[in-house]
């Protein structure tokens, strides 16, 4: 009777509940230019080119140790992730595809692989000392992954954003530190990492902690049914 009432469950992995700060513009970009994407890009291609975004970020972030200036190509393959991303979801669904849960397991899968690409850059490019802090960042940055996905099997609610912010503001702030990387100097970065660790820490606390209430509050309701 459980497998039944779980098989009769919609899959709800494709569809995004966002409540960031862009998520409205967002949602006109795709409903507006998603019919304008050429039928031989299918969304598996959208998705699997963050593969080749990653690996990009990688090489021009290594090259970025002898010219600081090959960081502006690095941003521009975190802009190419974010239009892939954008309409990886939207095509699938405009053209029906049927590739749900596909969709949902290798999308956010490569999307930590192009989070650990990132951080694998900046580690090329800081001393060695600042790099125990890149490697803290990512537990964190993870840890906010990994609190969508247990929370999306407990709710069938899949949350993409946290506390206004989502994936398209983080895009944002890593290019922001890349431009300032490159007028101010490797320096720059080092400095601002502590503040960077401190907040991201507080902001995955009050995210745990909303997220667990808000799934104790749905196990008591179902008690006093």
């Amino acid at each position: 009777m459980e497998n039944k009432t779980m098989e009769s469950q919609k899959f709800a992995g494709d569809t995004k509940i966002s409540g960031s700060l862009l998520s409205k513009y967002e949602q006109e970009i795709t409903k507006k230019y998603v019919s304008k994407i050429p039928k031989y890009i299918e969304t598996h291609h959208l998705t699997l080119t963050t593969i080749l975004w990653s690996l990009l970020i990688i090489v021009f972030s290594y090259l970025a140790k002898g010219d600081i200036n090959w960081l502006w190509l690095v941003s521009l393959m975190i802009f190419f992730q974010y239009i892939t991303d954008l309409f990886d979801g939207a095509v699938g669904r405009f053209r029906k595809t049927g590739l749900i849960k596909w969709g949902y397991y290798m999308d956010h899968f490569l999307d930590y692989i192009f989070l650990c690409s990132i951080i694998i850059g900046y580690s090329f490019i800081l001393p060695d000392h600042f790099k125990y802090l890149l490697l803290l960042i990512l537990t964190i940055f993870g840890a906010f992954m990994v609190n969508s996905y247990l929370s999306f099997a407990a709710t069938n609610e899949f949350k993409i954003y946290y506390l206004k912010l989502g994936p398209t503001e983080i895009r944002i702030m890593f290019i922001l530190i890349n431009t300032m990387l490159v007028v101010f100097g490797k320096t720059y970065l080092g400095a601002t990492l502590p503040y960077i660790l401190g907040l991201s820490l507080l902001g995955l606390v009050i995210v745990v902690y909303r997220t667990q209430k808000y799934i104790w509050k749905i196990d008591m309701s179902k008690k006093i049914k």
